[in-house]
Order: C-alpha cells, then sequence, then structure tokens
C-alpha cells in the first residue's frame, strides 16, 4: 500500500482519503486549519495523522487537493519540500460558469504545477473528472490519468487500484489539457442531457 499526503482538506480530499485510509494506506493529512485537518484525521480512523502545512510531506504520494487558483502558489511556497515526490493534481481549470476553461491554449494547470514543482518532483493529473460526491459513493469508477514519468504513474496506478477504482492512462502530462477539459463536458452534461450530477464518465473496452 501506499503512504499519501493531502494537501488540503475539502471535499474531494475527504471522498479520496476515505477510500485510501479503508484501502489500507497511510494517510496524512495537511491544511492550513489544524484543528479541521485533525478533525477528520479522527474522523477518518485508520491511523490518519495531521502534518504541518508547508513542510515536507510524510508521504511518496502528495495529492495537491487544493483549487487551481491557488495550486501553483501551494507547490512555489512549498518548494524542496516536494522534491522526489510524486504530486496528483486533481484540480479543475473551467471558468466560473464552467463552459470553459481559463488555461492559456496547448497548456494545463497541472503542466503549470509541473514548472513551479522541483525537478525532481513527478506530477500526474488524476481524479478531476469523477465528481467528489460521486467519489465518496461506494462504487466502482474509472480514474483516467497522465504524466510523463513511468515510475510515478505506476505508483498513481496502484494507489487508485486500492480505493477500488480502476485507473486508465491516457498518456503523457501534455494529454492533462485533455483531462481538464473534460470538467465543462461534464458539468454541461450533468445540467443538461443527463439532468444530475450523478454521472461518471466510464470507459468499455470492447472486443
Amino acid at each position: 500500500m501506499s503512504n499519501v499526503s493531502f494537501i488540503g482538506i475539502g471535499g474531494m480530499a475527504r471522498a479520496i482519503a476515505t477510500r485510501a485510509v479503508a484501502g489500507g494506506n497511510s494517510v496524512e493529512l495537511v491544511g492550513r486549519d489544524a484543528a479541521k485537518a485533525t478533525a477528520l484525521a479522527a474522523e477518518l480512523g485508520g491511523g490518519a495523522t495531521v502534518g504541518t502545512f508547508g513542510a515536507i510531506p510524510a508521504g511518496d504520494i502528495v495529492v495537491l487537493a487544493v483549487p487551481y487558483a491557488s495550486a501553483v502558489a501551494v507547490v512555489t511556497q512549498y518548494g524542496d519540500a516536494l522534491a522526489g515526490k510524486v504530486i496528483i493534481d486533481i484540480s479543475n481549470t473551467f471558468n466560473a460558469d464552467a463552459t470553459g476553461v481559463v488555461t492559456p491554449d496547448g497548456m494545463s494547470g497541472a503542466q503549470e504545477i509541473a514548472k513551479a514543482a522541483p525537478a525532481s518532483a513527478h506530477v500526474v493529473k488524476a481524479f478531476n473528472t469523477v465528481f467528489g460526491h460521486v467519489l465518496a459513493q461506494d462504487r466502482p469508477l474509472d480514474v483516467l490519468f497522465a504524466g510523463d514519468d513511468s515510475q510515478a504513474k505506476a505508483d498513481v496506478s496502484t494507489f487508485i487500484e486500492s480505493l477500488g477504482l480502476r485507473p486508465l492512462d491516457i498518456g503523457g502530462l501534455e494529454m492533462a489539457r485533455w483531462l481538464e477539459g473534460a470538467g465543462p463536458l461534464l458539468m454541461g452534461l450533468a445540467r443538461h442531457g443527463a439532468g444530475t450530477f450523478d454521472i461518471a464518465l466510464s470507459i468499455d473496452v470492447l472486443g
């Protein structure tokens, strides 16, 4: 199993961490509000611990569970504390009405985070195509991910499987912008064609 630190203690962090604890992973929670992090750790159980914001995370895998608007700033603040870590970027980059993305053409939030991270860290985009409330349900779901480092992707794949989810590799980190583009697609589908936010992307392999 994996040693995983969560920077950020919002709804997505709670959903992923809940599955992580259930899957036997070691979980560390880190937030600017230490009291909230402590309360969430107690709620999760399973030996979940609380770390100090800005300090070296205990986990080999670091789930960056903060909004896109603050992600680069947080990674910059951590600096060399993230050296050698696998950083999972779960953020969405869509605009205020979720009809498009705010990143420049040809660029993704994950790539911006990678530029801000230490050279020895490896960023993997994952989990942004699954709504938090759906992830919190006990369902088998597909998690699409992208990254440049093969070992980092293998570690993330193993972690995803430990959550009872199916990892699906879509390629290098340049593909992260298409994962982020799936955010507005899902929002539009939920609001219009599906008429509900209880939806998830699922891939069928035919043949």
